[in-house]
């Protein structure tokens, strides 16, 4: 990854921290366990889904169309 890159992920990164924070209650956040878990869940709720997704269309996107030929466009 160039170094662009990194700099606008780490951006996203700790803007996407600062959202998932604010909806982590903050007795969670007292323990590194907590802090964790916490992490664990906002990635698989909420970020892993979306990326997965997005990874998903755009290998579908690159994908070439394929026409299949039905028995009945092929009787004559």
């Amino acid at each position: 990854m160039d170094a662009a890159k990194k700099v606008q992920v780490v951006a996203h990164a700790r803007a996407l921290a600062a959202l998932l924070y604010a909806e982590t209650p903050s007795e969670q956040l007292e323990t590194l366990e907590g802090i964790e878990t916490a992490i664990r869940g906002h990635m698989q709720t909420h970020v892993n889904p979306e990326v997965a997704n997005f990874l998903s269309q755009q290998v579908v996107a690159q994908m070439p169309v394929v026409v299949a030929e039905s028995s009945a466009s092929s009787e004559s």
